[in-house]
């Protein structure tokens, strides 16, 4: 009984520590929050202040309610359930032997300690620890260290897919630096989606030029970016497993040039030197039929996000961001699953060009340095092949296409197009979720590169 108690305290004060350190952890990456950062802010609005307020709010209530109950109630009601057991058992024995014990008084009690000590509490969540390395054309080599946690919001709600929260960091050798923190919550029996997210760093990278001509002429000008961001969205089940919803995202950035020898470098944009602020409003819809959000074997989901960022807001710019993607997985069996997805971006207004589509992010497609293949629109598709092996060990292969183009009129010119073919090893970090360490070796037209994430490429 002694060793119950210990092992639920210290398990119900490590997942209280672990909340609180969790509040500033984590982030779910979007192709344009990588590029948007500020190194100087002007003080916000106070209906901003009241905004982020809000928001901080509700991952605080969040991680209250994840506790259920603290370690000397849990501890209390396991001491409890134990004697009442005891007691039952001493009894049972009493009965057995007509009223007379044929062993001596403490043969029982060390038996159950013995017993006792083989038994492991269940755990509830899992934790992932993955420092992975980094070679990237666009911003260099190094590592990213990620830290999360995947867990069930509420133990007694068996609807909800698991929650994750966590954090990353990232560091360079061409100077990049950054962290992100965030988290997505699945709450009341799958009927509210809560996810959030804080970023903040410098990247280093090159600018190609706008359009895919000028990305292929080989010019490039070495840009810093420095900020911050954060974001959030809250999305409601509505009927038909669809989630709609709002979201908020607010960022600043100071884009500076690199220093360099002057020569073969593409125009300037008018973006560089200026302390830019964006802010925007915007709604999100998701259907989900997948079985497995980390390992999909089957199942379908449609996703439709828009922001729109508006000077009445507080934003330097004024323009519409529009992506949609459809994603569907086949089981062909029970260690062979088929999966497609198909992206595509759309931007309207006069929006500053780390606001255009940007070729490469969110594995849309692997093979590409992401910034090079920069546009209004942008389409990519692709077919991937896993295959789960011994030993917690899986494959997986790829192919895909797309474009970048300023308009529908320039849309599957063949000299546009971005193929790419690639595979690579994967091993399975937690057995509970089917949670996969990959790593990736693409090809694109004219590049290739080497990667390695968390979870499935899509």
């Amino acid at each position: 009984m002694e060793v119950w108690t210990r092992l639920d305290s210290r398990r119900a004060n490590s997942l209280k520590n672990l909340l609180i350190s969790a509040l500033w952890r984590f982030v779910l990456s979007d192709g344009h929050t990588r590029m948007i950062s500020h190194r100087e802010l002007r003080e916000p609005d106070p209906m901003w202040r009241t905004l982020r307020g809000v928001l901080i709010l509700i991952v605080f209530l969040s991680s209250v309610f994840f506790v259920p109950a603290s370690p000397g109630q849990v501890t209390g009601k396991l001491e409890t359930a134990n004697t009442r057991t005891e007691g039952k058992t001493e009894s049972a024995k009493t009965q057995d032997s007509g009223g007379s014990s044929q062993f001596p008084a403490s043969a029982t009690p060390e038996k159950n300690t013995e017993k006792t000590k083989k038994k492991k509490l269940p755990g509830r969540g899992s934790i992932l620890v993955a420092p992975l390395p980094i070679v990237s054309p666009a911003i260099g080599n190094g590592l990213i260290p990620i830290v999360g946690y995947i867990f069930p919001f509420s133990k007694n709600d068996k609807e909800s897919p698991p929650s994750t929260i966590g954090a990353l960091g990232i560091i360079t050798n061409n100077g990049s630096r950054g962290f992100a923190l965030g988290g997505q919550l699945f709450l009341k029996r799958n009927t509210y989606e809560v996810t959030f997210g804080y970023g903040k760093g410098n990247l280093n990278y090159n600018l190609y030029g706008i359009g895919t001509i000028a990305a292929l002429e080989g010019l490039k000008l070495p840009l810093e970016q420095s900020g911050k961001v954060y974001f959030g969205e809250v999305l409601r089940r509505v009927w038909w497993k669809i989630f709609v919803g709002p979201r908020f995202w607010e960022g600043t950035s100071f884009v500076t040039v690199r220093p360099n020898s002057g020569a073969n470098l593409p125009p300037i944009p008018p973006d560089v030197g200026l302390h830019s602020n964006l802010t925007a409003i915007g709604i999100r819809v998701v259907r989900d039929t997948r079985p497995n959000h980390f390992y999909p074997t089957g199942g379908t989901k449609l996703e439709f996000t828009s922001n729109f960022y508006a000077k009445a807001l507080g934003s330097k710019y004024s323009y519409q961001s529009y992506q949609f993607r459809f994603n569907k997985y086949w089981s062909l069996d029970k260690i062979q699953v088929l999966a497609y997805d198909l992206a595509v971006c759309d931007t309207g207004g006069s929006p500053p060009f780390y606001g255009n589509c940007i070729y490469g992010t969110n594995n849309e497609l692997r093979g590409y340095a992401a910034g090079q293949f920069i546009d209004r629109h942008m389409f990519a598709t692709q077919l991937e092949y896993r295959l789960s092996l011994p030993k917690n060990f899986g494959a997986a292969g790829f192919v895909g296409v797309g474009e970048v183009f300023p308009g529908g009129s320039h849309i599957f010119r063949v000299n546009q197009v971005l193929p790419a073919i690639g595979g690579g090893p994967r091993y399975e970090l937690s057995s509970k979720y089917h949670v996969n360490l990959r790593t990736d070796f693409a090809r694109g037209r004219n590049s290739w590169t080497w990667s390695m994430g968390v979870g499935e490429a899509f």
